[in-house]
């Protein structure tokens, strides 16, 4: 249109239309100071922002009303508001948006501005910015200084996830205000997806879902859940046939299935949905399973209906800053276009059946990574097969894959920069990453090694890196790739780890609290201004809870009731090697001339070729903090249980489970080594749990007789402060490196074992033996189970330890596939040594 011609009048919107896109229509007015022109037969009204009639900021001043209720009361407000009342719609307390009449004469645009103007656009909004008589001021501007601030103090963005290691990490998981669609043709499996991240969210975060079925009623999402949890096959499923162990799971999830809220029917609309979900306390994630490509009068989520819905489920996810998981069982790109969502997922079949492609893509940025998954469709789930290609077997052997771990790893971490989701890289070292991941993806060896000398270039000569998580991951791995490439010059061993020069982890460090002794003064609080007031945090986040935890049980109460039946042993911690494996303790002295014993593994030519790949996992113990099971309260004598209840936590005393298997340790690890004279154990809520998931996923016969018992409520969440604090400090100190990064660390040290202080006169602010053992124990079974799924994955484990530390027998210089190499908790470190050299660190 040239510029002084006057553009076409429109239709403005009529009611109807008005309340199925109110979410939408009130977002625009919020964010972008967009006005709508509404009538219902000679009614006429503007849907206007505040800055457009500010007495409506007022409070009491106007007549208010939530959404919601505005949505289904529309008709009334808009005869209301065109009489000349103003309408005040909120969002729970906050005025959003006013409903006036499009003839006052409050300086907002009359019906005769708007049709001289032609501003109406297609849809009926009227940009307020075409009013050149407004009286209250001009639009809402942000410096790129408060957009900064914003980021940066908003901290990790990261949502809900799927449950599936290679697609969280693809996807960096569901982000908090946007829409997620997945794609996928019927059969594909898409809806599958929907169910990881609610079972995911629900029945391991513990976090609310609402699951929005509009195809799929709530049977047969419930029979789904028991599939995927059991393991057992959906068609018997749908025919009513569970097994005794079915049965049991489908009792205990419906005692925890408070958190899991099913909409289903044939007549549900996105505005039903978006009617419900803004009631929902502690909302974290809304699934819609599905939207239906083809027209159905009997589904409203079809056909020609779905770019609206899509419009209007977008708009909830901001409203309410939750994630919206859509599902869509079409991916035609053309539809996908239509529905506009913020980040799409498309699951593709490959040339192996046994593997479906996903590839995640966002509006702005395009394909950003991918990842593959197994279809267990049987068991109504999918499961994780990484975020790399399938490498093909070579003489009946898994090849190895394709470029070194480090390779692979600096990739992955360059992926936010070559993909063009962030900014800052010389165009040049952008090239070079960009080219080692589409030799990598390609499959091409040949391209990989030609890149060598260009990687070793950047790598010895880094660009300046942004202080964010992508920034300071990328950096690692160039100086892992740097100190790879010059070992390899000089013949020396490679480590995946860098060393403390470089600010990291050095070989014998981790985040556990062994080896610091409590000293006098330890239980004060840390000065103003310290690196990590860790005690502080620990005591601020036990104080903050609702359920009005007890810290500290009296010196009288001690020496009765459970307190003396808890032991260091409760720990868990296992202490195994492979029988077929010989492991002699050899002398070592120390840099500082510190006499120590070191482990030396010896393993048998029926191991086949290989290494040792010694797997150090970071922050065990503070990151078993995030969701540890005790009782906040004093343990009550509740005896004998039939058993376990999942809304009680403490110690159980229980019988000596048989564990038949010589590829893993025991799951009690050293419990079992000290039972009573009747073959009977104490333990906490964390192992109990363990045995429970065993059991139910047929690695256990049964759950092993509860025998007596001291428990209380149960909660989860006690230090997930702490938890918080502690990654977070640890993510900026790491890089740090020095006696600000040994600091942090003799800090969560000390306030750790200040929950159970062992000698009498050491003063502190807690006296929680149960509290102490259940967090140490949590980080065994996470140990344990992150050992076993390598194991399951047919990985071979040489010995397990501690809480933090295992050898597997690997290729050289490849990973279990099922860790995740990183700096942060949650991730190892790696390293590889010959059979029979000296293991650099151990037990002193």
């Amino acid at each position: 249109m040239s510029q002084g011609q006057k553009p076409p009048a429109e239709t403005a919107m009529n009611a109807t239309e008005a309340g199925n896109k109110l979410f939408a229509l009130v977002k625009r007015a919020e964010t972008d100071g967009v006005s709508t022109l509404i009538h219902k037969r000679d009614e006429r009204v503007l849907l206007v922002p505040l800055d457009r009639f500010p007495a409506a900021r007022k409070p009491g001043a106007f007549p208010s009303h939530v959404l919601s209720a505005a949505q289904k009361d529309l008709g009334d407000l808009i005869t209301r508001a065109a009489k000349g009342q103003p309408q005040v719609l909120r969002r729970n307390t906050t005025p959003v948006a006013v409903l006036l009449s499009a003839g006052t004469d409050s300086g907002v645009l009359s019906s005769d501005t708007v049709a001289q103007t032609g501003a109406a656009s297609a849809g009926g909004a009227v940009n307020s910015q075409g009013n050149q008589e407004r009286s209250s001021g001009p639009r809402r501007l942000a410096t790129l200084g408060d957009a900064m601030g914003s980021v940066l103090t908003s901290g990790p963005a990261g949502g809900p996830t799927f449950g599936l290691p290679g697609l969280d990490a693809a996807t960096g998981g569901l982000q908090p205000g946007k829409l997620t669609l997945v794609a996928a043709r019927p059969s594909v499996g898409g809806s599958l997806l929907g169910l990881a991240a609610a079972r995911r969210t629900a029945l391991v975060d513990h976090d609310m879902v609402l699951y929005a079925a509009s195809g799929p009623n709530r049977d047969d999402i419930f029979r789904r859940i028991i599939s995927a949890e059991t393991g057992g096959d959906y068609p018997r499923l749908k025919q009513g046939r569970l097994t005794e162990h079915e049965q049991q799971v489908a009792h205990e999830l419906v005692q925890a299935g408070d958190l899991l809220m099913i909409d289903d029917g044939s007549d549900l609309t996105a505005v039903d949905i978006a009617e419900t979900a803004p009631h929902m306390e502690g909302l974290a994630l809304v699934v819609v399973d599905r939207l239906q490509a083809a027209h159905s009068a009997r589904l409203p989520l079809s056909g020609d209906r779905l770019p609206d819905a899509s419009q209007l489920l977008a708009s909830l996810a901001r409203i309410l800053h939750v994630p919206v998981l859509a599902i869509v069982d079409s991916d035609d790109p053309s539809l996908l276009g239509l529905l506009d969502a913020d980040v799409t997922l498309t699951l593709s079949p490959t040339e192996d059946p046994a593997k479906v492609r996903v590839t995640v893509a966002e509006r702005d940025f395009g394909t950003i990574g991918s990842a593959y998954l197994s279809p267990d469709l049987l068991h109504a789930r999918f499961l994780d097969a990484g975020s790399a290609p399938a490498v093909p077997a070579v003489g009946g052997q898994p090849a190895r894959p394709l470029g070194s771990a480090i390779e692979r790893e600096l990739a992955e971490a360059a992926l936010p920069y070559t993909s063009g989701a962030r900014q800052g890289l010389p165009a040049a070292v952008t090239h070079v990453l960009a080219a080692l991941r589409t030799a990598l993806a390609n499959g091409d060896q040949d391209a990989i090694d030609e890149l060598g000398p260009s990687l070793a270039e950047v790598a010895a000569a880094p660009p300046q890196l942004p202080d964010t998580d992508e920034g300071r991951r990328l950096a690692v791995a160039l100086n892992a790739y740097n100190t790879t490439a010059a070992a390899d010059a000089t013949g020396q061993p490679v480590a995946v780890e860098s060393t403390e020069g470089s600010g990291h982890v050095p070989d014998d460090e981790d985040d556990t609290d062994e080896g610091v002794e409590l000293q006098p003064g330890d239980e004060e609080d840390e000065p103003e201004g310290a690196v990590f007031p860790a005690l502080k945090i620990l005591k601020n986040a036990v104080a903050r809870s609702k359920m009005h935890p007890i810290p500290v049980i009296g010196i009288e109460a001690r020496e009765s009731g459970p307190w003396p039946l808890i032991s260091e042993h409760m720990d868990g911690e296992p202490r195994w090697v492979h029988p077929d494996v010989t492991s002699t303790r050899v002398p070592f002295i120390r840099e500082n001339g510190k006499r120590v014993r070191r482990d030396q593994l010896d393993v048998p030519d029926a191991f086949g070729a290989g290494v040792l790949c010694l797997i150090d996992r970071n922050g065990s113990y503070p990151s078993a903090c995030s969701a540890v099971p005790l009782a906040p309260n004093k343990l009550l004598h509740t005896g004998p249980l039939e058993a376990f209840d999942k809304a009680s936590a403490g110690i159980y005393l229980i019988d000596i489970p048989e564990w038949t298997r010589t590829d893993m340790p025991h799951p009690l690890g050293r419990i079992i080594d000290r039972p009573d004279e009747q073959g009977r154990v104490w333990v906490t809520t964390p192992h109990i749990k363990q045995l429970a998931r065993l059991v139910r996923e047929d690695h256990l016969a049964a759950m092993p007789a509860i025998h007596d018992s001291w428990t209380g409520k149960a909660n989860e969440s006690l230090f997930k402060p702490f938890y918080e604090a502690t990654r977070k400090a640890r993510t900026e100190l790491i890089q740090t490196g020095g006696e600000p990064y040994k600091d942090y660390k003799t800090r969560l040290s000390i306030a750790l074992r200040l929950l159970w202080p062992k000698r009498q006169e050491q003063r502190s602010p807690f006296w929680r033996p149960d509290w102490r053992m259940s967090m140490v124990a949590e980080a065994s079974v996470r140990h344990w189970m992150a050992a076993f799924k390598a194991v399951q994955d047919g990985h071979t484990l040489i010995a397990l330890r501690n809480v933090d530390a295992a050898v597997f027998w690997t290729p050289p210089d490849t990973p279990p596939d099922t860790y995740r190499i990183g700096t942060g908790f949650g991730e190892v470190k790696a390293k590889f040594i010959q059979p029979g050299e000296m293991i650099p660190e151990g037990d002193d």
